[in-house]
């Protein structure tokens, strides 16, 4: 196989991380956003989509299978398909996420809230912003976007403990209230595992970027 050949094969799979990159965002917007407006119809599509985003990650890790083995590639090249693969078990698995949030719509339709939903949406805009950039780091190879996006994984920390320690809250004065309570704040550990997720890209870019393994979660 041409250099030639081989580029355009591994653009290929490129266009595909992308394209389930795409799909893992949308499913995290969708699915905050039908439990914000109690949209079940929302929720649905979140969870029938979700194969789309399996389909995508085994298809992107065959393809990356079978460059490695006709190819042997070593070098840069080798990092760059071990890099993909390991961006599409964290987007699979944000995607997943996404999914048990719309499952959580699911649950509570039937329930007023204990309380106002203001924080949780806005720890999603954070989580959306940091995939979103992310993928567009990876694409530009930016070691220092992929460094800056990490430490935003702070604001999402920071978020979470408020609305854990506000739905203890509300949970510990009204007893009614602790079933849904702890749907919540599951929803918030789901938005603080992606964010989790999309720091272990970062570390990735950097790995295939420099060749060095860097600890962005200290």
């Amino acid at each position: 196989m041409t250099r030639h050949v081989f580029e355009e094969q591994l653009d290929g799979l490129h266009r595909k991380l992308m394209s389930m990159g795409t799909l893992v965002e949308e499913a995290i917007h969708k699915s905050i956003k039908s439990l914000v407006e109690r949209d079940i119809q929302l929720a649905e599509q979140v969870i029938a989509s979700d194969h789309l985003i399996n389909e995508l990650e085994q298809e992107i890790e065959i393809g990356c299978f079978q460059m490695i083995a006709l190819q042997q590639p070593v070098g840069g090249d080798l990092r760059r398909l071990g890099t993909m693969l390991k961006l599409v078990t964290d987007l699979e698995r944000m995607g997943d996420h996404a999914v048990s949030i719309a499952k959580t719509t699911r649950r509570l339709m039937a329930e007023p809230y204990v309380k106002p939903l203001i924080d949780i949406p806005l720890m999603a805009d954070h989580v959306k912003a940091m995939v979103r950039d992310s993928l567009n780091a990876y694409i530009g190879l930016d070691k220092q976007a992929a460094e800056e996006i990490a430490m935003r994984d702070d604001i999402v920390d920071k978020l979470f403990s408020t609305i854990f320690h506000d739905l203890i809250d509300v949970m510990t004065k009204n007893k009614q209230s602790i079933s849904q309570g702890t749907h919540l704040l599951l929803v918030a550990q789901y938005l603080e595992r992606i964010a989790d997720h999309v720091t272990n890209i970062c570390e990735w870019i950097i790995y295939m970027s420099t060749g060095k393994m860097t600890d962005l979660n200290k």
